[in-house]
């Protein structure tokens, strides 16, 4: 009976767009209201000054991750052409290369040769793209697909520090934003790491510490410059 696997790595594309988008849109809305906040400016121009954060945040996101893995498709795509080629002009050299795979793996060559003969027979470019080339259907780019993911995620984290801003007091704004965006960046942490199979406690305070030293460095240059306005 075969026993059932719960693998995590098919997880991995769009966890790695998500959690980018989430933790980018605490850390840079919160950071950037904190900044604000600390030069004495109202909450009207804290919110303007947010809401301006999240959507030039969200479209950047979108745009930076659209264009990096549409650039990975890109080069995938090519090399699919390139071994689609090789495959159609060198099949019996194509073979070799892929029993020698098999080998280096531990088959001995005479299975390997017919563990790739098989392979050609029924997907000859699968079977190179999987393990010559490394690219398979769970890792393979999705430009738009981490675009869009990376776009809403940014988004709903930088909703955060805004709602938090808009309903704290004035004068603790700068406290109550720090403090909703660490316990968040803390919770999203924890979060990826549960999903990934990480440790918990370690990938919540990786998390938090460098949205801490984001907040307090942004908080210093803005009690600076409101200092000397």
């Amino acid at each position: 009976m075969q026993l059932p696997e719960h693998h995590r790595i098919h997880h991995v594309g769009w966890l790695r767009a998500a959690v980018l988008g989430a933790n980018d849109g605490v850390i840079s809305t919160a950071s950037l209201v904190v900044g604000i906040a600390a030069t004495g400016a109202t909450r009207s121009a804290v919110l303007v000054a947010g809401v301006a954060a999240l959507i030039a945040g969200a479209m950047s996101m979108a745009a930076g991750e659209y264009v990096s893995v549409r650039s990975q498709a890109d080069t995938e795509a090519a090399d699919l052409l390139l071994e689609q080629q090789a495959l159609k002009h060198h099949h019996a050299a194509e073979l070799e290369e892929l029993a020698e795979i098999y080998v280096a793996r531990g088959l001995e060559p005479e299975l390997a040769r017919e563990v790739a003969r098989q392979l050609m027979a029924h997907d000859a470019l699968g079977a190179h793209a999987r393990d010559e080339l490394g690219i398979t259907e769970q890792l393979a780019a999705r430009p738009i697909q981490a675009a869009l993911s990376s776009a809403a995620t940014f988004s709903a984290g930088a909703l955060l520090p805004l709602l938090i801003a808009l309903l704290a007091p004035p004068h603790l704004t700068g406290v109550a934003v720090t403090g909703g965006a660490l316990a968040a960046l803390a919770g999203l942490g924890a979060l990826a790491a549960r999903i990934g199979g990480a440790p918990v406690i370690s990938g919540a305070v990786r998390v938090t510490i460098w949205g801490a030293g984001a907040m307090a460095l942004t908080a210093l240059v803005g009690r600076l410059f409101g200092a000397t306005v």
